[in-house]
């Protein structure tokens, strides 16, 4: 089974009621955001669509980590309670357009289903061709058959990432400040700076309205942050989830499929954490 890694409303409202389809909402805002997902979900989603809750339920909720990949047996029970199968071809979105969605792609495609495509533009885009939406909770659906299959190409952890610093083609999608180190980390005890040897190109770059970029566009912006799939790449931000935004666009400018390191700044940053290096200063041109 084949599907695109990215459709747009369009698409989606030709095939909304196909009886493979699972659609997911995927939202997530920083705590700074003050924007409560959830309850936003209640007001408004797409007609059918389940709650991919990847920060505070579907995650390793053991780990003093944000929103950290969880077990793969327990990944696969909380798909198959959204619905999820093996032949499911899944749709995710979010209700800022890009921005959280790329991380459940990601989580899906790391677990092995390939089957998986962001809603380019999310509810707003779906919205604004006139897409129906509901209100109250998601409704109750059969439970699927999905099997998790780890594909660890597509994940690193810190050990990983160490070992590559002088290997692989780092990139950080966190904004130029917090890259170099002039501007404070948003979550506390963790150092200001970079990875050696990592890029920077803040995810918001490859996006334009709340939608992705043209491939070709992506693909040279990769480029000029220095990252041209010479090498193999891994993508780190503050938690792992504008990381994804990279992962799917490098998928998209046919860089891809690339790692994302899951626990990317709040692990590598933390103060506690001196083995993991940590420079600062903008990357020269």
């Amino acid at each position: 089974m084949t599907l695109p890694d990215l459709v747009d409303a369009a698409w989606l409202k030709a095939e909304i009621g196909a009886p493979d389809l699972v659609l997911l909402d995927a939202s997530w805002y920083m705590p700074a955001d003050a924007r409560d997902p959830q309850a936003e979900f209640l007001q408004a989603h797409i007609a059918g669509a389940q709650r991919f809750d990847f920060d505070k339920e579907i995650a390793d909720t053991s780990s003093s980590l944000p929103h950290m990949l969880p077990t793969p047996a327990s990944f696969q029970q909380a798909l198959r309670a959204l619905g999820v199968s093996m032949a499911s071809r899944v749709v995710v979105y979010d209700t800022a357009g890009i921005f959280a969605a790329p991380r459940a792609w990601w989580m899906l495609k790391v677990m092995g289903h390939e089957a998986v495509t962001v809603l380019d533009g999310g509810l707003p885009a779906w919205q604004a061709v006139g897409g129906a939406v509901v209100a109250g909770p998601a409704m109750r659906v059969p439970d699927g058959d999905f099997v998790a299959r780890p594909n660890p190409v597509r994940l690193a952890d810190s050990a990983q990432l160490l070992a590559a610093l002088n290997q692989a083609e780092i990139v950080d999608a966190r904004a130029a400040a917090r890259f170099a180190g002039t501007q404070p980390e948003p979550r506390q005890g963790l150092r200001s700076g970079h990875m050696p040897g990592a890029r920077n190109l803040p995810f918001g770059e490859i996006l334009q309205g709340g939608r992705y970029r043209p491939a070709r566009e992506i693909k040279a912006l990769f480029a000029k942050a220095g990252i041209t799939g010479a090498a193999p790449i891994i993508a780190s931000c503050g938690s792992g989830v504008t990381a994804s935004v990279l992962a799917l666009g490098a998928e998209l400018a046919g860089l891809g499929p690339i790692a994302v390191y899951d626990g990317s700044w709040s692990e590598w940053g933390q103060e506690s954490r001196a083995e993991l290096p940590v420079v600062t200063g903008a990357v020269p041109a």
